[in-house]
């Protein structure tokens, strides 16, 4: 039976015609074709890394015939026979990302950017403006870190939850239809050992979203069995505390094996009726499944299965039985499957030489364009002999990469350095045109490059008046959330004390009981599944602040930041976006916890994603106006010490907004400037104050945003102006400073303006310790900032500041 509990078929359950089931095998072999041949690709050199799905063939297709339009995956990089059965995926496409084939066109899911198996549709057109999602089916694009795919298989889910309880929404139909689509999502059987997995269970049973997980299960992780992974072996076992019950809320669970064609098509019909009519999530666990190639093209899986495994394997395999079903169900003779089998080989053949004739043949051409330009250029130079050497090298290159050709023409352009420019111009043009090329196939979309990308958004600056009061920071919060709330029914915030409490800083105080609990809501203390409910819900339309409630906790979310939210624009070449805003804040003088500024790490970890450093409540919610009219992912690092400290309430909140990546001169002076960020900005201003009645004149720069960084030269004509700089903050030693260091450096070129050596200033490389006394000794104070600058117009002119 495929539940833990008496499960009988419903009446309405599908009845499968010959057809159907003959099409099911029909593309059961295909994917399993596909598998076989692409493993020999990569045996033959043709392709770098191979990981399939073979073995999972059958629960595939029972999955896709219960997916239906509007219906998201977010699953596990073997799940090729879905989206093929989907109609999602041909086999040519299968090929091309193999190979790394880098036309969009070509390879849809990452244009080549990513190993096979890990599948995406296209949410967004060309212009970045997004698709009717209801009228497709999707796939979340997929990531390799094992159980990764589960918090946003959670956000995926929540977000049709949202779509039916909040009646503002249903002005958005391109998005949903009442809240009816289900988040499906896969994972092998191993992976749920990961602490992802476990935080997502939890949290959909207490969310009721509609979510359904299959566990394939194939007995092995990698090489270990599954007693080494989960306890009594069975995951669905362990879980069995979540299953719900008539009094409470909580999983259906089902059971049934990979090989059981009527069974699998049962449960997942199931499985998608409870999902999307109850909210209710579901778990599928899909045992004696099995893996025929093993793990990957990386290792044999003879070497740690024994023989009787691989003889059960062989006699278990789902298509194996799948061909004893149909045979002995008068469906379908042996000679009737063999033709089919023998149709389908023919096929995928011709479809895996479609692709590799279209990806090689692209190649080639660039290859024999190089050849022919650096002979062009022997003909004519004093290295004729090696370069006409280096041409014929790079014409018999065997399965030839593009790496081939850029690389000879570098070395052939070296050897021609003591030649004339007549010689190499027509080299160095090709050169220079398939840089540009190559930057669009490896390089490009790590940032929106749409209308709505941050640096296109209008700013907009804050207008006072004689009605503007002087109120808490976070009052100046709070009224433009609440005005947000109010006009754009996409956005919502949660998080840890967000919701009755209004966070505990009070930037959402009241706004929960003013519009309800779908728009500001409480989470349980689940970092990791806070950023995957926000990237789930953003990847579906809507507008989420997803609050992490210290900076030093961003650490159990920054797994998926990076690896999914940081590089989704990047990895699907534009094809999605999840704009994201994730609220935190951080840089508090005191103690080892939330008071770390730990910037290098951020910057280091999340480019993809805009790192904003307001100094005060004011600018923050200029930022969050800006991100809200963009379609960027960002994170919001407010200062933790602001929130009670005075500030002038702005006349047209709500309507202001900041340019991010200019940074704001706070303070203008002639003798040398300092560029900082958020708390530090405070401190830097009294030191520029003592400075002055030294006759010290500093310019004190806010960078405001971190990434983007200055895309406006703020630094580089204050530098030409003072020839002096430091670059100040709270994060550790080689941090953030060392980063912005870099970034005026190299990027505005002003060290042929420098007088002086550019310094920084830091803190302490451990945490701040506790107390007043903890902050002072820990993090850079403005007695050291003081000093810093001063000891820097000592050496300038020490008659006028003499050595202290």
């Amino acid at each position: 039976m495929p539940s833990t509990k008496t499960y009988t078929r419903p009446s309405d359950s599908p009845i499968l015609s010959k057809e159907e089931i003959l099409s099911d095998f029909r593309i059961a072999m295909t994917s399993r074709h596909a598998s076989l041949m692409g493993r020999k690709e990569v045996f033959m050199g043709k392709a770098k890394f191979g990981i399939f799905g073979d073995g999972k063939e059958i629960a595939q297709i029972a999955m896709a015939k219960a997916f239906q339009l509007g219906d998201f995956r977010s699953g596990y990089y073997r799940d090729q026979t879905f989206m093929m059965a989907l109609g999602e995926l041909t086999v040519q496409q299968y090929f091309a990302q193999l190979y790394a084939h880098t036309d969009v066109k070509a390879e849809p899911a990452s244009a080549g950017r990513l190993m096979n198996g890990h599948f995406a549709t296209r949410s967004i057109n060309e212009d970045g403006s997004w698709k009717d999602l209801t009228k497709k089916y999707n796939s979340a694009a997929d990531i390799s870190p094992t159980a990764a795919q589960m918090p946003k298989l959670l956000g995926l889910a929540y977000a049709s939850k949202l779509f039916r309880e909040n009646k503002g929404l249903k002005v958005l139909p391109q998005f949903s239809v009442n809240g009816n689509e289900v988040a499906w999502g896969t994972i092998g059987n191993a992976s749920t050992s990961e602490g992802m997995f476990f935080e997502a269970i939890n949290a959909a049973g207490v969310m009721q979203v509609p979510m359904v997980i299959s566990v394939w299960d194939d007995g092995f992780g990698i090489s270990v069995p599954a007693e080494y992974h989960t306890t009594k072996g069975s995951i669905s076992e362990v879980l069995m505390g979540f299953e719900r019950t008539e009094t409470q809320k909580g999983f259906e669970i089902l059971r049934v094996k990979g090989w059981d064609y009527e069974g699998l098509v049962q449960a997942f019909y199931h499985a998608g009726q409870v999902a999307r009519e109850e909210h209710v999530p579901v778990l599928i666990h899909v045992e004696e499944m099995t893996q025929p190639q093993g793990h990957s093209t990386s290792g044999s899986h003879e070497r740690y299965k024994s023989a009787e495994r691989l003889q059960w394997e062989k006699d278990w395999d789902c298509i194996a039985k799948f061909r004893e079903y149909i045979v002995s169900s008068g469906i379908a003779t042996v000679d009737t499957l063999d033709e089919i089998e023998n149709e389908v080989k023919i096929e995928v053949r011709r479809q895996k030489e479609a692709a590799w004739n279209e990806f090689s043949g692209e190649i080639k051409n660039e290859i024999q364009e190089a050849v022919t330009l650096i002979k062009a250029a022997a003909d004519r130079s004093t290295r004729k002999v090696v370069l006409l050497q280096m041409a014929d090298d790079l014409g018999k290159t065997i399965n030839p990469i593009r790496k081939d050709a850029i690389s000879a023409v570098r070395k052939a352009l070296m050897t021609l350095r003591f030649d004339s420019e007549n010689v190499k111009s027509n080299l160095k043009a090709w050169y220079k045109t398939q840089e540009e090329k190559n930057f669009d196939r490896y390089n490009s979309h790590l940032y929106s490059q749409t209308s709505w990308a941050v640096e296109k958004i209008k700013e907009v600056p804050a207008v006072y008046d004689e009605k503007s009061a002087s109120v808490d920071g976070r009052e100046i919060l709070q009224a433009f959330f609440d005005y947000t709330l109010e006009k754009d029914p996409r956005f919502f915030a949660f998080g840890e004390d967000v919701g009755k409490i209004g966070d505990v800083n009070q930037a959402f105080a009241g706004l929960q009981a003013k519009y309800g609990e779908s728009r500001v809501t409480d989470t349980g203390i689940r970092e990791c599944t806070i950023i995957g409910q926000g990237i789930g819900a953003a990847l579906r339309g809507l507008r989420p602040v997803a609050e992490i409630q210290y900076l030093d906790y961003l650490l159990y979310g920054l797994q998926m930041l990076s690896d999914d939210l940081a590089s989704l624009l990047y990895r699907t070449k534009g094809g999605q976006k999840a704009p994201l805003i994730v609220r935190t804040r951080g840089h508090r003088l005191e103690g080892v916890w939330h008071a770390g500024s730990p910037m290098g790490m951020i910057l280091s970890s999340l480019r993809g994603m805009v790192v904003c450093v307001p100094r005060d409540m004011t600018q923050a919610a200029g930022m969050y106006k800006t991100l809200l009219e963009s379609d960027e992912p960002a994170i919001v690092v407010e200062c933790l010490n602001g929130y009670r400290l005075k500030e002038i309430m702005p006349a047209n909140l709500g309507e202001y907004n900041v340019a991010l990546g200019k940074p704001e001169i706070l303070r203008e002076g002639k003798d040398i400037t300092l560029v900082t960020y958020g708390s530090m900005c405070r401190i830097v201003m009294e030191a520029a104050d003592e400075l002055s009645e030294m006759g010290i004149s500093v310019e004190v720069i806010d960078v405001q945003t971190l990434l983007p960084f200055d895309t406006y030269g703020v630094i580089g004509e204050s530098v030409k102006k003072t020839n002096r700089v430091i670059f100040a903050d709270e994060d550790v030693p080689g941090g953030a400073s060392a980063f912005m260091l870099q970034q005026v450096i190299e990027g505005q070129e002003v060290f042929q303006y420098l007088d002086s050596e550019p310094q920084t200033i830091a803190a302490k490389a451990h945490r701040p310790a506790y107390s007043s006394d903890g902050d002072y000794f820990s993090k850079p104070s403005c007695d050291d900032v003081v000093e810093k600058v001063y000891s820097i117009m000592h050496e300038t002119n020490p008659k006028k500041f003499p050595a202290i």
